[in-house]
């Protein structure tokens, strides 16, 4: 079923704040869970990602992860790929109590609601008085981010969504090719 509503959402079929709600009203998780499953399970990095960042910030440009996924599970990729966790990512939230259990996520992030990442953007623009931003990604959440995003790659490494084929202004499928 979470795997169903993350299609839905991703694919643009079903509104993200409802795809979240439902995704967390079936799996409760625990912090500890959380934790546990980041231990067995730690994430992959897609091949090349980290050199592109390298690159990114060897040329001084700043990056952030910004995503409909988990604060505290994007901490570790931005660990691994050199992006403070503190400033540079703009991710929804679980809330926990002080026993570690779940009590639901933070509806005022941007990015726990449809058209979520642009008005991210936009407060990341505004903050850093950025004139030019690429959005990357590979859903159609990430799509919804031109403007104010001035170009946006879909990336297709993972999955290939026909919505973010039809609205990339590139499309790629090997970060080696932005490289």
């Amino acid at each position: 079923q979470v795997s169903e509503l993350t299609a839905a959402a991703m694919e643009g079929g079903m509104k993200f704040q409802d795809a979240l709600q439902a995704r967390l009203d079936l799996l409760r998780p625990s912090r500890q869970q959380i934790h546990a499953c980041l231990r067995d399970h730690p994430f992959q990095l897609v091949p090349r990602v980290d050199e592109f960042i390298a690159k990114l910030h060897a040329l001084n440009k700043h990056v952030y992860l910004v995503s409909g996924g988990f604060h505290i599970m994007i901490e570790p990729v931005a660990a691994q790929l050199g992006i403070n966790a503190e400033t540079n990512i703009v991710a929804n939230r679980i809330v926990h109590n002080d026993d570690g259990a779940y009590t639901g996520f933070d509806p005022n992030e941007p990015t726990s609601m449809d058209m979520g990442k642009p008005k991210a953007l936009e407060t990341i623009q505004s903050r850093g008085k950025y004139q030019c931003m690429v959005m990357i990604g590979d859903g159609a959440t990430d799509a919804q981010a031109k403007p104010p995003a001035r170009a946006f790659i879909g990336f297709g490494g993972v999955a290939v969504r026909q919505k973010v084929v039809e609205s990339a202004d590139w499309f790629v499928t090997d970060f080696g090719d932005l490289l």
